[in-house]
């Protein structure tokens, strides 16, 4: 059995919150720089550069990449060979999220309840997924989601018989009424399986594969592949104003449900797609 101070998860979190937010993924950024070259539309062409030359400010004066930085979403995958000792490993992720939000100077986002809208102050609690695993490692993930994006996110309770077709459909739908408002281009995550909260999970998880990558499963390549070439024929480009860059990548999780059900859920994020991860 492994020991590990709970202040080494609260320290990791803080960097990786003020890390996650001030330099854009390789992915990310490589595909924007790429469009530049493919986009037809010279607003968009514009646009895309100036995102590259945004990033490339927030990663020099480590300032953030985007004003809403988030709320913030934690994975952890924890072996079950690890023993977190001297305090509450939900405690020590929340004071790393507040550490890095107040040191990081990044913007305070998330408000107590959800109806009475009172500001925590500290952008805190998060979000936070717990994964045992084997072994004796900590694998931290922190992905910061803004919510211009994860306002326009659905879940489909779909009926089996929608098959692969309700699928398309539910994809293509949710990124059409998206439009400009998730500051495109986008990446979209897709969940399909499990239940309700299941999906999307796999959804939001989705965007953390790296968008140069595909599924290993050979029909969910070939679905990923086929959805990208039509969302990006919906012609929305660059913020909106028009071209064929509207979604940078799409990436799909699956996972087993029930014999009655085929969720699918659709997670949009912008082209601020961050996520930053370390193993202790």
């Amino acid at each position: 059995m492994r020991e590990m101070d709970s202040a080494e998860i609260t320290k990791a979190v803080k960097n990786l919150c003020i890390e996650s937010n001030c330099v854009l993924n390789r992915d990310i950024y490589d595909a924007i720089k790429n469009s530049v070259e493919s986009e037809a539309s010279e607003i968009g062409k514009d646009i895309l550069e100036k995102l590259v030359k945004n990033a490339d400010i927030a990663k020099e004066k480590m300032k953030p990449i985007c004003q809403d930085t988030g709320m913030a979403v934690i994975f952890l995958e924890i072996g079950q060979e690890v023993f977190i000792k001297n305090g509450n490993l939900t405690d020590a992720i929340n004071e790393g999220v507040r550490q890095g939000y107040e040191e990081g100077f990044l913007r305070k986002s998330v408000v107590e309840d959800p109806l009475l809208r009172v500001n925590t102050g500290d952008n805190t609690p998060a979000v936070i997924h717990y994964n045992i695993v084997s072994g004796d490692k900590v694998k931290i993930t922190v992905a910061p989601k803004g919510f211009g994006s994860e306002n326009m996110s659905k879940i489909y309770m779909l009926k089996p018989s929608q098959g692969v077709d309700g699928v398309k459909d539910a994809v293509l739908n949710t990124v059409k009424l998206a439009g400009p408002n998730p500051c495109p281009p986008m990446v979209v995550g897709v969940g399909i399986g499990g239940n309700f909260e299941m999906c999307a999970y796999l959804a939001k998880k989705a965007l953390l594969r790296p968008i140069n990558t595909s599924s290993e499963i050979p029909y969910v390549k070939e679905l990923e592949e086929e959805l990208l070439e039509k969302v990006n024929k919906l012609g929305i480009g660059p913020q909106g104003l028009g071209g064929k860059t509207t979604v940078l990548g799409l990436n799909i999780e699956t996972f087993a449900t029930h014999i009655a059900g085929l969720p699918v859920a659709v997670n949009i994020s912008c082209h601020v797609t961050r996520h930053q991860e370390i193993i202790l």
